[in-house]
C-alpha cells in the first residue's frame, strides 16, 4: 500500500537550525577631525552627545578647533568626556571616523585599511577618484543623505530641509530692510500696510518651512508646483487655505510681478529644473528678493549665480540675488545640534547590535545609508551617474 505526502523525501531530511545573529555590545573609537571644506562651519557632535556616548562606554577624539566655528570649544569636548588632540594624523586614525562634508583625497590617504567613514556625500560635488581611494582603502561608508527612519522618511535631509526653509524667509527680511539695496521694508503685516507677498517654487520641506515663517511673520504667500499631491499635502500640513497653483507661465508671472520675495525650492532628478526666465526677473519689482534655496543643485531662476556667505549677494535687473549653497551652515551651531541628534542615537544603535556589520543587518534604514562596503560600491545611483561597477548590498549582506 502506497503512502501519500505532501513532502519530498528532501523536506523529510533534518535540516540544520537557523539561529538569529547574536547581539554583543561593542566599545566604539570614533574620531572628529576639523572640517576643512570652504564655508562648512558644522560639526557631527555636540558637547552633549559625546557626554552621551563617553557614558556609554564609548571614546570619542576630537582635532583641536573642531567645534570652534559652531560655537563649540575645546574646553566643552574635554569636560564631555573628549580626548582632544591637534594631532590630525591620530584622529584620522581612528576606526570609525564622522565628518559634516566627505574627506578629501589626502583625508581619505591618512585613514586606515578597514576604517567606517560617517558622512555627507554630497554627490552633485563628487568626481571618480573619490569613490576610488575609497575602494583602495577598503573603506566602508554610510552616508547622512541616505539613512532612513523607521516611517521611509530622510531624516537628516529633511532636518537641515527645515533649517534651510526657514532661514531663507529670516534672509529675505534681512535683505529687505538693507538700506543700500532693499527697499526698507519690514517683512510682515502692518496695521494700515500692506503685507509682504510672497512667491514660493515648490511644494516640499523646505517651502513648508519656508511657507510657515512667511506665514507666522504676516506675509501673504502663494506656492508653485507641478505635483497637485505636494501641494495638497502642503495645505493639509499647514491646516489652511493658501494660494496654490501648479507652475504656468503667465500665472507664475503674474505673481512675481507683485511679489516682494521669491524663493526657489524645487527638487530635480539630477538639476533643479530652471522656471523662472530672466524675462520674468525683469518684470519684478525693483528691490525685489530672491533666495534661491536650490542653487545647490544648479538653481531654479535663469538669473542665480552661485555665491558665498562672505559675498552673499549681488544684483542683476534690479533685483537682489541670494545664491548661497550650504545655507544651514550659516546657523552652524543649530544644524549641528540637528546633525548630532540623528548621529547619536545611531551611533548608539549600532555598539548596542554589535558594530555597524550586525547594525545593518539588523536595521534596514541604517542599510539604505552604506554606499561603499569594505570597498566594494554599493549604490545603484552613485555607479549610474558615475559609471561604475556596483553590487547590491543585499546580496553581500543579509
Amino acid at each position: 500500500m502506497s503512502i501519500y505526502s505532501p513532502f519530498s523525501a528532501k523536506q523529510l531530511l533534518p535540516q540544520e537550525e537557523k539561529l538569529e545573529i547574536g547581539k554583543h555590545k561593542s566599545e566604539l573609537f570614533i574620531g572628529i577631525p576639523k572640517e576643512t571644506s570652504y564655508q562648512e562651519r558644522r560639526i557631527c557632535l555636540t558637547p552633549d552627545a559625546v557626554s552621551s556616548l563617553v557614558s556609554h562606554g564609548h571614546r570619542v577624539m576630537i582635532e583641536s578647533g573642531a567645534g570652534k566655528n559652531a560655537s563649540f570649544t575645546d574646553k566643552e569636548y574635554s569636560d564631555a568626556g573628549a580626548e582632544v588632540t591637534q594631532d590630525t594624523k591620530k584622529v584620522f586614525s581612528c576606526p570609525i571616523l564622522l565628518k559634516v562634508e566627505p574627506p578629501t583625497l589626502e583625508e581619505i590617504e591618512m585613514m586606515n585599511l578597514e576604517a567606517i567613514l560617517i558622512s555627507a556625500i554630497q554627490l552633485k560635488t563628487q568626481k571618480k577618484d573619490y569613490f576610488e581611494a575609497l575602494t583602495k582603502k577598503k573603506i566602508t561608508s554610510l552616508a547622512f543623505e541616505f539613512i532612513k527612519d523607521s516611517d521611509g522618511s530622510y531624516p537628516a535631509v529633511k532636518s537641515l530641509s527645515e533649517i534651510a526653509g526657514t532661514a531663507s524667509v529670516l534672509i529675505a527680511a534681512e535683505l529687505m530692510i538693507n538700506n543700500n539695496d532693499g527697499k526698507g521694508l519690514l517683512f510682515g503685516n502692518i496695521t494700515g500696510v500692506p503685507p509682504t507677498e510672497v512667491v514660493i517654487l515648490g511644494a516640499g520641506t523646505v517651502a513648508e518651512y519656508a511657507v510657515r515663517t512667511a506665514l507666522s511673520l504676516g506675509a501673504n504667500v502663494k506656492v508653485f508646483d507641478n505635483s497637485i499631491t505636494k501641494l495638497r499635502r502642503l495645505q493639509n500640513t499647514l491646516n489652511q487655505r493658501i494660494f496654490t497653483s501648479t507652475i504656468h507661465d503667465k500665472a507664475l508671472l503674474k505673481a512675481l510681478r507683485r511679489c516682494d520675495v521669491a524663493i526657489g525650492a524645487l527638487k530635480g532628478e539630477n538639476r533643479t529644473p530652471i522656471v523662472v526666465t530672466e524675462t520674468m526677473v525683469e518684470h519684478m519689482k525693483k528691490g525685489a528678493v530672491i533666495v534661491d534655496v536650490s542653487i545647490d543643485t544648479g538653481g531654479c531662476f535663469e538669473t542665480s549665480e552661485v555665491t558665498t556667505h562672505e559675498h552673499p549677494t549681488f544684483i542683476k535687473n534690479n533685483v537682489i540675488h541670494y545664491c548661497v549653497p550650504n545655507i544651514p551652515s550659516r546657523y552652524s551651531k543649530t544644524a549641528s545640534i540637528s546633525i548630532s541628534n540623528i548621529i547619536t542615537p545611531t551611533l548608539i544603535n549600532i555598539a548596542e547590535d554589535g558594530g555597524i556589520e550586525t547594525a545593518i543587518r539588523c536595521n534596514k534604514g541604517l542599510k539604505n545609508g552604506i554606499y561603499f562596503y569594505h570597498g566594494i560600491l554599493t549604490n545603484k545611483s552613485i555607479a549610474d551617474w558615475f559609471n561604475l561597477e556596483h553590487r547590491d548590498i543585499n546580496l553581500i549582506v543579509f
